[in-house]
């Protein structure tokens, strides 16, 4: 008999459907003839840390359940790309996945046909990502924006130098430029 681990999600302002996807998850193991071993719930926005999913994901880790029932795949995954890591680290457990609203078992062939379909949008997504943030760094350039990194205080290097040897102490030094002691004492080459 197979252990199943049961996840809903809802973000905070859908949180009616919580019961209606915990009873309709249920259903369908008990028709199945799983063990529901686990059941967690999570209530939050897609970009919080989903806690109760690592915690699901914890127990496949330790053999504690032999598969994840989600109610929709958009309830478990946060992007292509994430829902995918997530189902390759689940199959290289020999955890099986089933959505019961796609019909997606991926301890089935043709579940396993459909991750690999899922694969192909993953990078697509990735790609797309990519030349998004290409274009709009050149974009930026074009415009004449500084790309990368802020100026260090390298930059102020001739003008820390000349005022220590003016006699002007570090602290001051720094809190002239408005830079941390720290990098006063770099340029100087001092430790103290």
């Amino acid at each position: 008999m197979l252990r199943a681990g049961l996840y809903a999600r809802v973000s905070t302002n859908d949180q009616q459907t919580l019961a209606m996807q915990n009873r309709t998850m249920r259903e369908y193991a008990t028709r199945r003839g799983w063990t529901i071993a686990m059941q967690v719930r999570e209530v939050n926005s897609g970009a919080a840390k989903r806690e109760a999913r690592e915690r699901i994901l914890e127990a496949a880790r330790r053999r504690e359940i032999d598969l994840v029932l989600v109610w929709r795949l958009d309830r478990w995954g946060r992007s292509v790309t994430d829902l995918l890591a997530t189902l390759q680290e689940l199959e290289h457990l020999g955890v099986g996945f089933v959505s019961l609203t796609e019909a997606l078992d991926l301890t089935t062939p043709s579940g396993r046909a459909m991750a690999g379909l899922l694969a192909i949008f993953a990078e697509f997504e990735r790609e797309i990502l990519r030349e998004r943030t290409r274009a709009g760094s050149a974009h930026a350039r074009q415009n004449g924006k500084r790309l990368g990194r802020p100026a260090t205080a390298a930059l102020h290097a001739p003008e820390i130098r000349k005022l220590h040897r003016a006699g002007v102490s570090k602290s001051e030094i720094a809190r002239r430029i408005q830079i941390g002691r720290t990098f006063v004492r770099r340029i100087l080459g001092t430790k103290s």
